[in-house]
């Protein structure tokens, strides 16, 4: 009779060893080891640095492939090319998340309603607000040069509210700002696409401008250091935008997975 333990082993290494080097690999290109488009051979060289057979280390790769760490170039001057995390990547996976439990594209802003005025009140406390204002009126300025063109406008948009959070300090609040922002982006990307054909909206641009003034004054808070009226500020700027946004939107965060 056969031992049990050594069947599971036997039947466990096939799936172990493909994991092992996906590990390996993933840190890696996380730990920046491996730079972006840096490529970490072709699979005969992988093969030899890992000791496994070509079904294991195809198997590690698509697990990589599928994480969006890695593309694989098939040919003579093919390879396998690294690819740093980035927040898109990171979109895509919270997006397949909220796309299963269907969760509505206003709870994705909603979220950011909680975040970018708590931000606000951040930078217009830190003693760089000087400079962060600054930097936010040329984000401003970015907008107003693409006012009239509606997909770029919602990219320059994205970088203002991306940037605020980030100027606040804390990383893991940035990263998670850049996600729902990338979500929120492809939203206005996907209607501005749908509404193109029958025309833009002619109040359109006048709201945008209206939202860049709003944004200056922001700017202007942040720069005397008025933390509390900067965080009330933004939290009614985002109440209001919110509103006049989703009545248009995506409905679901499904519908955003036809755009990428």
């Amino acid at each position: 009779m056969t031992d049990p333990s050594k069947a599971d082993r036997r039947r466990g290494t096939p799936r172990e060893k493909p994991q092992q080097v996906a590990d390996e690999l993933r840190r890696l290109i996380v730990r920046g080891d491996l730079a972006e488009g840096e490529s970490l051979g072709r699979e005969p060289d992988l093969i030899e640095r890992f000791g496994v057979s070509r079904p294991s280390l195809r198997e590690a790769l698509r697990i990589l492939e599928a994480e969006g760490l890695i593309s694989v170039k098939r040919g003579v001057t093919g390879g396998v090319i690294a690819h740093r995390p980035d927040e898109r990547m990171t979109a895509r996976t919270a997006a397949l998340v909220l796309q299963a439990r269907n969760v509505p594209l206003a709870d994705v802003y909603d979220a950011r309603k909680v975040i970018e005025p708590t931000a606000a009140r951040l930078v217009a406390s830190s003693p760089d607000r000087e400079k962060a204002a600054a930097e936010l009126r040329g984000l401003i300025t970015a907008q107003l040069e693409s006012i009239d063109d509606p997909e770029a406008f919602g990219t320059a948009n994205s970088r203002f509210h991306s940037r605020l959070v980030e100027l606040a300090g804390n990383q893991t609040l940035g990263i998670v700002a850049e996600m729902l922002n990338e979500i929120v982006a492809k939203a206005v990307a996907a209607v501005s696409q749908t509404g193109s054909a029958a025309g833009e909206d002619p109040t359109a641009a006048a709201t945008r401008a209206r939202g860049l003034r709003s944004q200056a004054h922001l700017a202007s808070l942040i720069e005397k250091g008025d933390a509390e009226t900067a965080e009330k500020h933004w939290a009614e700027h985002m109440e209001i935008v919110g509103r006049v946004m989703l009545a248009q939107r995506a409905k679901t965060v499904i519908d955003l997975m036809r755009h990428h």
